[in-house]
């Protein structure tokens, strides 16, 4: 179980830092098999039709995250829709393991961090690199690569 909630808190910071990617990442998992959510309320991220939405949501998301429009991941309602995805997702993971409930919890405190230091480290590579879209492309990088990782392990 601590391996679970590990991932859960991984796959938390992954939905901290792209609030569906967790939840895209996971269904994919159900879907393909990787994890069992059968016997669980998260049972519809398996459905066959439940990763391609996860999916067109989180596309539209990383376009949508590059517009200077966007609001701060730190507003209200853009940080706690980071904590719900990565609930969601941790819950998936843990549910996985026999334990959605602390999955969940992981989950959410993995996105209050991932939102964070995300939020953080973006701003430092923006910085650095004297605009965002270089920060913007490898904050996405990192949060897809932590995804696939964690739903492997999982």
């Amino acid at each position: 179980m601590t391996t679970a909630l590990i991932l859960a808190v991984l796959i938390g910071a992954v939905s901290g830092s792209r609030t569906l990617l967790g939840p895209a990442a996971v269904s994919w998992a159900a879907y393909g098999g990787w994890l069992d959510l059968s016997g669980s309320w998260l049972f519809f991220l398996g459905h066959p039709v439940s990763p391609w939405v996860f999916t067109a949501m989180a596309a539209g998301e990383l376009v949508m995250d590059k517009l200077p429009s966007t609001p701060s991941r730190k507003r209200p309602f853009p940080f706690a829709s980071r904590i719900a995805g990565g609930a969601i997702a941790g819950a998936a993971i843990g549910a996985n393991a026999g334990a959605w409930v602390p999955g969940l919890i992981a989950g959410g405190l993995g996105a209050v961090v991932g939102t964070l230091l995300g939020y953080a480290a973006r701003r430092r590579m923006a910085a650095a690199f004297g605009r965002d879209r270089p920060a913007a492309l490898i904050e996405d990088a990192v949060a897809l690569t932590v995804a696939l990782l964690v739903v492997a392990a999982a």
